[in-house]
């Protein structure tokens, strides 16, 4: 009889590729038909409403998060029904501590830096206009903010204002957490690694697009792309969340664990709003063109993600029992 305490999820090697199971086709399409519902669902209330302008847009959005968790929780436990389902879903073991710790410093650290790059990169293609010395519209928020508050003129330089929000982002990787993990654990969590049987580009490609049109609900009453008709929003949501779901598919699997791409998630979701610190007054941006939402903040990350598939990222690392074994 097999000792499953010694096992650990086995290595897919993503180079190859196979057919996925008539069972695993199944739970694939029960997971989406699950996710797509419930947030249906739950961004009821805005379209027979006032649409994503409602004060109550964050309690929903944060309920729609949740979604994709209840489906593959569902899944799991109903359908597949694994021995070892924290361990499927990436929530377990902890360990190897200084693998999980490292991936998770990525997790943080990587999305943060793909959210900054893609400003300057976007004001070199001419799509954001930027004021990165006097940070013209980020004072005339704070100015129609302050007003709108009764409050005076702020007691501290605007440049330490820009600096402590640049300084903060990486706390907003603990904070956003928990409504990231709602996300995360149906996507990369369950899905991603579900789909690598049929290989990695394909598993990239074919999450990310559900996740994308997962975001329908909101996507479709303007929400991200309010300059755009709904198809071409979500169609931009495409490129989004297949770029930057291959980055999070990546630190789930050299992590063989979910929590560095929930922490990921959480600092990417922290982060997006940074690009109203340099924007200059009086411009409008476009956020199919600019941003990480635009073409020209795919580019830096797309690198990244054919990098890693070229030198062979998407594999999962090779079980500590494993090694251990080995090096003995």
């Amino acid at each position: 009889m097999t000792d499953t305490k010694a096992t650990s999820t086995p290595e897919v090697d993503t180079r190859t590729r196979t057919r996925l199971s008539g069972r695993d086709i199944r739970s694939i399409v029960i997971f989406v038909v699950i996710a797509y519902a419930l947030a249906w669902l739950v961004a009821l209330p805005l379209w027979f409403g006032v649409g994503h302008t409602t004060p109550l847009f964050p309690v929903i959005a944060v309920v729609i998060m949740a979604t994709p968790a209840t489906a593959a929780l569902i899944v799991v436990f109903f359908v597949d029904r694994p021995r070892q389902k924290a361990r499927t879903l990436g929530l377990w073991p902890l360990k190897p501590a200084r693998r999980l710790i490292g991936y998770a410093a990525l997790g943080i650290v990587v999305p943060i830096a793909l959210v900054l790059v893609a400003l300057p990169v976007g004001a070199l293609l001419g799509v954001y206009p930027t004021d990165f010395v006097h940070f013209s519209g980020f004072e005339q928020l704070i100015t129609e903010q302050t007003r709108a508050a009764g409050v005076g003129d702020l007691p501290i330089p605007l440049g330490t204002v820009v600096a402590l929000q640049l300084l903060i982002l990486p706390a907003a990787a603990f904070i956003n957490l928990l409504p990231a993990l709602g996300e995360e654990l149906g996507w990369r969590g369950w899905l991603f690694p579900k789909l690598l049987p049929l290989g990695a580009v394909p598993a990239i490609v074919i999450s990310g697009v559900i996740w994308a049109l997962w975001h329908a609900p909101l996507i479709l009453l303007g929400y991200n792309y309010p300059d755009v008709p709904g198809w071409l929003g979500l169609t931009a949501m495409v490129g989004v969340c297949v770029v930057f779901g291959a980055v999070f598919g990546w630190l789930r699997l050299r992590s063989d664990s979910i929590w560095p791409a929930a922490l990921a998630h959480a600092a990417f979701n922290g982060a997006a709003g940074s690009y109203l610190l340099f924007a200059m007054a009086g411009k409008h941006i476009h956020t199919t063109q600019a941003t990480v939402l635009g073409w020209s903040g795919w580019i830096v990350p797309l690198v990244l993600v054919i990098v890693l598939i070229a030198t062979g990222q998407f594999r999962r690392p090779a079980p500590a029992a494993t090694v251990r074994a080995a090096d003995r």
